[in-house]
Formats: structure tokens, C-alpha cells, sequence
């Protein structure tokens, strides 16, 4: 599944360029040569790879317990279900019930730090520009960690968020150099399908839960059912 991360970056990156874009824009590079610019780039999009991983590496170690705990192709169906439904169910709705509330102060201190950096330029400033950026709050990012958690290992949820934040690297690097990426007709577009495509995502998921025998889609887990019958006749 982690193809579907790469694919979910790269499809949603015309997203990112509404919320991430005025930050790219924004990068207080060094343009007086464009080694320095490409260099600098490439230190920002490091920033918000490392950042990505790191955060999936931690919804990875979450799905790995539950993977332990043997919820691995139950934990595969309800997360494509949560997908699906997030796409469903109008944002008002989750907004009421303040779910992120608890996070607004991380987010401030976050949003405080890229400001800082913001009017810096220096090699380090870009680099913390991309990492804290990685951190910011996006409904795209929110859809990418539900497919580490579904992940059920470390390496995988570290792999399924680095695959995505390179699927953003494209358009977000022609954002750096570009101030007027896309016509807003085109960019709304291109938006609706995004929707779409983690609804499919979504259900792939859900197929892999299914344990179909499908191969690379919905894979037996007939395998884990062996692992886990030796685990126990071990003990």
C-alpha cells in the first residue's frame, strides 16, 4: 500500500499549494545565483521530509501495537473507513466537537517559530522553515497518517510519510519559483478529484482488510494467521 503515499502527495500537492504555497513563496532565499536557490530548496524540502517521517514513524509505532494485538486487518478496514467518512462528513461537523483544540497551542508555537525563521536567510533558516512546516496543520496530512497507522510497523509509517512528502516535492518546488503556479479555475479542479482519491484509497484499504487472496490488493492473511498459531505454540 505504501504506492497509494506517494500518489496521495503528488495528487494532493495542488492542495498544498493553497496552504502551504504562500510559505514557499515566502522563502527568504539567497537568489543570487541559482546553485543557491536549487541548494536552499532542496534544504526545504528536507526540512519537511524529515519532518513527515518523524511523525510517521510515531502513528507507525501505533500501528505496530495494534498489529501485535492482532487488530491488523481490522485496524486496515476502520482506517479506510475513517478515510472514507472524513471526506463524507462535512469539516463543520468534526470542528464542532473541537477536536483539535488541544493541539491550537502546539500550532501557535509552531506557526511563532516559522515567523522567526521567516526573516532569516540563512541555510539553517530554510532547513527549520521546512521542518516546521512539516507540522502544520493539513487535512492531506491527516489522510497520509491514517495510512501509517494502517501501516502496522515503524519503518512502514516512517515510509508511508516520506513517500507522501516526496509526492509533494514536485509542485512545491515549482511554487518556489513560480509565484502564479496554477489559474484558481484550474487548482479548484484539480481539488475536487482529491476527494475522490482518498475515498479510493480508502477502500483499498478496506480490501486489504478483507483478506481476499487478492494479490498486492487484498492479500490472504493466512500468513499471519501461521505466525501467530506459532507465536502461541512457542509459548
Amino acid at each position: 500500500m505504501l504506492y497509494t503515499a506517494f500518489t496521495l502527495g503528488l495528487l494532493g500537492s495542488f492542495h498544498c499549494i493553497g496552504m502551504c504555497g504562500p510559505i514557499a513563496f515566502a522563502l527568504p532565499l539567497d537568489r543570487g545565483s541559482k546553485a543557491k536557490i536549487i541548494f536552499q530548496t532542496f534544504l526545504y524540502h528536507i526540512g519537511r521530509l524529515l519532518a513527515y517521517s518523524f511523525i510517521g514513524l510515531l502513528f507507525g509505532i501505533i500501528g505496530k501495537g495494534l498489529y501485535l494485538a492482532g487488530f491488523q486487518q481490522r485496524l486496515s478496514i476502520l482506517m479506510g473507513i475513517v478515510m472514507i467518512l472524513a471526506v463524507i462528513i462535512p469539516v463543520q461537523v468534526f470542528n464542532s466537537f473541537n477536536l483539535t483544540k488541544p493541539l491550537y497551542r502546539i500550532i501557535g508555537k509552531v506557526k511563532q517559530q516559522l515567523g522567526l525563521y521567516l526573516n532569516k536567510k540563512s541555510n539553517k533558516s530554510i532547513f527549520l522553515i521546512g521542518f516546521f512546516n512539516g507540522f502544520l496543520p493539513c487535512g492531506l496530512v491527516y489522510m497520509a497518517l491514517i495510512g501509517s497507522i494502517a501501516s502496522s510497523s515503524a519503518f512502514s509509517g516512517f515510509s508511508y510519510m516520506f513517500l507522501f512528502g516526496l509526492g509533494t516535492v514536485p509542485m512545491m518546488t515549482f511554487a518556489v519559483f513560480v509565484t502564479n503556479v496554477l489559474k484558481i479555475k484550474i487548482r479548484k479542479k484539480i481539488q475536487k478529484i482529491i476527494p475522490v482519491f482518498v475515498v479510493v484509497i480508502g477502500l483499498l484499504f478496506i480490501l486489504r482488510g478483507l483478506g481476499l487472496g487478492v494479490p498486492y490488493v487484498s492479500p490472504s492473511d493466512t500468513k499471519l494467521n501461521i505466525t501467530t498459531n506459532a507465536a502461541s505454540c512457542n509459548d
